[in-house]
């Protein structure tokens, strides 16, 4: 058995190489993934990329199997499918999601693997890190039936919040967006689209997920008296001003942070970090949710890619990377 394998490092902010790696031998309570595929979170991913983590906040910002200091040298990412090639034999030929960096193989314990149900084929698996972050956002929402509802940022995330939305009774979802193209994904997802300045009002949960400051803003402005804005998007290092002087307190508006970190206080009780991967597996069987995979390149070429990605030359909601039979 070839115990190397390549890995993804970004060497400097910016710049990134695939280096060869030496794998250990799975212990007993071990497994051997071969990586059929992984899927590059265009925000976090391509701040991390760009160096903008911000030192405050590196030992938060870690991934389960990142190698390596933040801004660089650094071995970052955490949306792996693969095939277990060795270890418990309830394991072996089973296909698994881990939270692991782009890579053509790896040795994990066997406990940090989620096997992906027949249901769910395995290119479309690597939404699931994705899809986690929006069942513990709705955990922390608590949409009730019948809420208007606008999701502000159509990205990855956004559009995974949108997804899980539309399947609530009786509320009115909105996907809102300043790129028309848009349009397209929030159709095949089964939720309405609007442009910032004609999305409707009176919502009584609005989730922002856009890493803007003006998508903030308008989040709040779409608010009924008593709304929530849950925050999903993460800054890195930029400062965000929000115009808390005008009918903020009047209102009683309220600004809340969701992060996928921790599990939800409203599950916490009843749920673990395996529960709710486990949830967001299941959910993929919806084929709806292809919609989200809006590219695709081969392992070899990601050094050449992921500058585009960052500068938004390649436009991207979850960019997969295939990897091939001899990974």
């Amino acid at each position: 058995m070839n115990r190397t394998a390549r890995a993804f490092w970004l060497n400097s902010p910016g710049e990134g190489e695939i280096r060869e790696v030496t794998l250990p031998a799975p212990a007993a309570d071990e497994v051997l993934v071969r990586a059929l595929w992984s899927g590059v979170s265009r925000g976090t991913e391509t701040l991390v990329f760009r160096g903008g983590v911000p030192a405050s906040q590196h030992a938060a910002m870690r991934a389960p199997f990142q190698e390596g200091e933040f801004p660089a040298p650094v071995k970052y990412g955490y949306l792996s499918v693969g095939e277990v090639e060795e270890g418990p034999a309830e394991l072996v030929g089973r296909t698994v999601f881990c939270l692991y960096p782009h890579q053509t193989r790896y040795v994990v314990p066997a406990a940090a693997v989620t096997v992906v149900p027949d249901a769910v084929p395995a290119e479309r698996a690597v939404l699931a890190g994705t899809v986690e972050t929006a069942v513990n956002a709705l955990w922390d929402a608590a949409p009730l039936v019948g809420d208007r509802i606008a999701v502000v940022g159509g990205g990855m995330v956004g559009c995974s919040v949108a997804a899980l939305l539309a399947r609530f009774p009786g509320v009115r979802v909105q996907l809102v967006d300043a790129d028309p193209s848009r349009a397209k994904t929030a159709e095949a997802l089964g939720v309405g689209f609007a442009l910032p300045p004609d999305a409707l009002g009176e919502c009584d949960l609005v989730v922002h997920a856009s890493a803007t400051e003006q998508g903030l803003t308008r989040a709040l402005e779409l608010l009924t008296a008593e709304g929530t804005v849950l925050e999903l998007s993460w800054y890195g290092d930029r400062q965000v001003s929000l115009p808390l002087g005008e009918a903020f307190h009047s209102r009683r508006l309220v600004i809340r942070s969701s992060q996928v970190g921790t599990v939800s206080p409203a599950r916490r009780a009843s749920r673990s970090y395996a529960d709710r991967l486990a949830l967001a597996l299941e959910l993929l069987a919806d084929p709806s949710l292809d919609a989200l995979i809006t590219g695709e390149s081969v392992f070899e070429e990601l050094p050449a890619v992921m500058p585009k990605l960052a500068a938004g030359e390649i436009p991207a909601l979850c960019h997969r990377i295939r990897y091939g039979k001899s990974a």
